[in-house]
């Protein structure tokens, strides 16, 4: 592979557009690794690298995408060999550096995961950041005591990748799931992923002039944040967990002790940018594994869409329209 191409964001100031360029493999940065991209996946941070005001990338021009699945081109290190499947997620990948919206990226040899054995690429990346941080929410509120006979699990935001495919996890681990979501004709799409119920951000309300709501949840996937998730914690049953990913709904929020104090309720931020990788590699492979989502599952929660699509796809994920997960197909 000589050329390839890639989704470049390039500009100035609010001038910042989107368009596929053309680059030679030698303008790939520094890295152990070279690897030909299969496919990448669209997130929400991927969204912020593509608008002015998104405050993820320093500098343009830039190729977007935290997360790649493919197979390795060359590589320096000696843990990877050529023709090695692999995937990234996280680190600078599509931040600090060049990322997977690109047929060919290069990082670091420390950043690489091997493709786990029963996950195909493409079902990597239907899962992807997305999946993976979902799963790592679910791995947490397991070693902070959760367990199925524990009561019902929330996820909030349910319909956007982190929560669809948390609904999709915790259901076929065999928890009661209550899915939140704002948009009212997704109640179908939630119940196909296993959620027992479904509620409006508003019905998790604590009414006001109270700190604690009644006992609902043995615990929550929360990738929103923002205002919602204060009524979230003030009606986790006692010793519970909420496992905080994300920020979609804004990075600030109004609580009260009372839920720690009162109930041991425990906040748990979920980083999947630069989880150790023992933890990273031990997570994925339950996804190859006891989590791996049958072809049904996959086709429900992701859509495989071209590069050409993707200025379109990132808009919708910076809206909230993105159901699921849109897959970037980039083979040849």
């Amino acid at each position: 592979m000589e050329k390839f191409l890639a989704l470049t964001v390039d500009g100035q100031g609010s001038e910042l557009a989107a368009e596929v360029r053309e680059y030679a493999i030698d303008q790939l940065p520094e890295g152990d690794v070279t690897i030909r991209v299969a496919y990448s996946g669209v997130n929400y941070k991927d969204g912020l690298a593509s608008i002015p005001d998104g405050k993820i990338v320093r500098s343009y021009p830039h190729v977007p995408g935290i997360d790649l699945a493919g197979t390795v081109l060359a590589s320096s290190s000696p843990d990877f060999r050529e023709g090695d499947e692999v995937l990234v997620t996280g680190y600078g990948l599509g931040v600090s550096r060049f990322g997977g919206f690109s047929q060919a990226a290069r990082v670091p040899a420390d950043w690489v995961v091997p493709l786990p054995k029963g996950l195909t690429a493409l079902e990597a990346m239907a899962l992807g950041t997305a999946g993976f941080t979902a799963a790592l929410s679910v791995h947490r509120l397991e070693e902070n005591g959760l367990s199925p006979g524990r009561g019902p699990a929330l996820v909030s935001g349910a319909t956007g990748g982190v929560g669809s495919w948390a609904v999709a996890l915790l259901a076929r681990s065999g928890y009661e799931v209550t899915a939140s979501s704002r948009k009212a004709g997704e109640s179908g799409y939630l119940r196909e992923l296993g959620a027992s119920e479904i509620v409006t951000p508003a019905e998790l309300e604590v009414p006001a002039g109270r700190s604690l709501g009644r006992e609902r949840w043995a615990a929550a996937v929360d990738p929103v944040g923002g205002p919602t998730l204060p009524h979230v914690l003030a009606s986790v049953r006692y010793g519970g967990s909420v496992a905080l990913s994300g920020l979609t709904g804004g990075a600030d929020f109004a609580a009260t002790v009372y839920p720690f104090i009162l109930r041991g309720v425990n906040l748990l931020g979920i980083d999947s940018v630069f989880c150790p990788m023992d933890v990273r590699r031990a997570v994925w492979d339950r996804l190859a594994a006891e989590w791996k989502p049958g072809e049904a599952l996959v086709g429900a929660i992701a859509r495989v869409i071209a590069l050409a699509e993707l200025p379109e796809a990132l808009g919708q994920v910076l809206r909230g329209q993105m159901r699921g997960r849109a897959v970037v197909a980039l083979g040849d």
